[in-house]
């Protein structure tokens, strides 16, 4: 060392007489004793392992997202549309298990110790969240709050809320102690016999059904107006409107309470199912396919030439991708998951694979590439899809959830509303368990990283 260094190095230490110091690997921080004692101190703890961050995007108008108004920050009016997903504050009070996103409307299953374990959000113009009132004979017709609705359990702190699902205006719940439905039944689709000139803006109906036909209820599912449920030994029941076929009890009526649906499926172990419009799939324990609805684009071909399928038919096409685990159904297009974590779409739409495809009677694999999977990631596979009545959505074992197709009020949660033809990763602050789309609006339930 230089006689200067040496110099400036015993002036260095003269000068911070009566201080101490941080030592680091190579540098040594001066602080001061009585600026230390004044430091916060900062404990972070591991997150509990059923702790969930709810995150919400598309369109706020509806109060569906469960948030209040936002002002832009460019001219300070208030927005309509949330962009990216953004952390719903309700989440953060409660315990969400579950979520169900209907037109316009959001239903939230909490896991809760006292009587309250649904609360529901958005537009309620048929009770399908429950009747509310700011005062008597003034129901509310839009929630832009997460409200309790008041299910009329015989065990209210002990009873489970098992799953959600919500369509065009009614809503399905399944809990231990059965289903309750609420809201409109025009068609049947709350599975309860019709009062003639209902008014469904005000109802307090809700219907309870413990189980069906002695078999223990275990899944439940709502079209655009009629309902589906599964039972324990996988036979599959329907109700509400039956237009297009989409009851599948081989006609094209309206029904009032839950049916067996045969055809196809009779002797079959379906394990699940899905429907977002009126065209439904179902999925039995050999991870074979079956369909029936509304077939017009293509989502069930025929030799006939059928539009409307109103019986279970076995969608042969599928068996040569391998076994199915999941599938989701939309307003025009189908979409399928192997074994392999390989994604299929096919019928009418944007089907994840370029603006030049947007119509195919055939599936379609969508490159596992656009998923994730690559020479970092290569164990990266689709475990779930799910669709909007115009968008699709895919959830990553890695716990990813990438978006396509129309972007309806920003309902994709990507920055714009520009329509997206290739699957594109969400930016999101946790690990996704769940997503949940309606028609604008989406809701994804996820873990902590940590």
């Amino acid at each position: 060392m230089s006689k200067t260094l040496k110099h400036l190095a015993s002036r260095a230490n003269f000068s911070l007489v009566g201080k101490r110091y941080l030592h680091g690997p190579k540098r040594k921080y001066p602080v001061n004793k009585d600026q230390a004692k004044k430091l916060p101190v900062f404990q972070y703890t591991v997150s509990k392992p059923n702790y969930r961050r709810v995150f919400a995007w598309g369109n706020l108008h509806t109060g569906g997202l469960g948030l209040p108004y936002y002002k832009n920050d460019q001219n300070l009016e208030f927005t309509q549309f949330i962009k990216f997903p953004r952390r719903v504050t309700f989440g953060e009070k409660h315990e969400v298990t579950s979520a169900a996103c209907g037109f316009g409307f959001t239903l939230f299953a909490v896991n809760s110790e006292d009587e309250n374990k649904v609360y529901g959000c958005g537009i309620n113009t048929d009770s399908q969240i429950g009747y509310h009132e700011v005062r008597q004979g003034h129901p509310l017709e839009i929630l832009y709050d997460p409200r309790a609705i008041n299910l009329p359990f015989q065990n209210p702190t002990k009873s489970k809320v098992l799953k959600i699902s919500a369509g065009r205006a009614h809503s399905v719940i399944l809990t231990d102690e059965g289903i309750f439905t609420l809201g409109n039944n025009a068609y049947g689709q709350c599975g309860r016999k019709l009062i003639p000139d209902e008014n469904y803006a005000i109802s307090n109906y809700i219907h309870h059904i413990q189980d069906i036909e002695g078999e223990r209820i275990v899944d439940v599912e709502c079209g655009q107006d009629h309902s589906l449920i599964l039972t324990e030994k996988g036979k599959v029941y329907s109700c509400g409107w039956g237009a297009d076929g989409q009851t599948g009890l081989g006609h094209y009526d309206n029904t009032t309470e839950f049916t067996r649906v045969k055809g196809d499926i009779d002797s079959e172990n379906i394990v699940k199912f899905a429907s977002r419009s009126d065209f439904v799939l179902a999925v039995n324990d050999k991870g074979q396919v079956f369909g029936w609805g509304n077939t017009e684009y293509g989502q069930l071909t025929l030799p006939d030439g059928s539009q409307q399928v109103a019986v279970p038919t076995h969608v042969r096409m599928l068996e040569q991708v391998g076994k199915i685990k999941s599938v989701a159904s939309g307003g025009s297009f189908c979409l399928a998951v192997n074994d392999a974590g390989q994604v299929f779409s096919w019928g009418y739409g944007l089907l994840g694979v370029g603006p030049n495809a947007q119509q195919s009677r055939e599936p379609i694999h969508i490159p596992d590439t656009l998923f994730g999977r690559n020479d970092f990631q290569p164990n990266s596979r689709v475990e779930e899809v799910v669709c909007g009545l115009f968008n699709a959505a895919a959830v990553t074992n890695l716990g990813d959830l990438f978006v396509w197709g129309r972007n309806k009020n920003f309902c994709l949660g990507l920055g714009d509303d520009k329509d997206q033809y290739f699957p594109l990763k969400v930016a999101l602050g946790g690990f996704v368990n769940k997503m949940y789309s309606g028609v604008d609006h989406s809701i994804a339930v996820c873990e902590p990283f940590v």
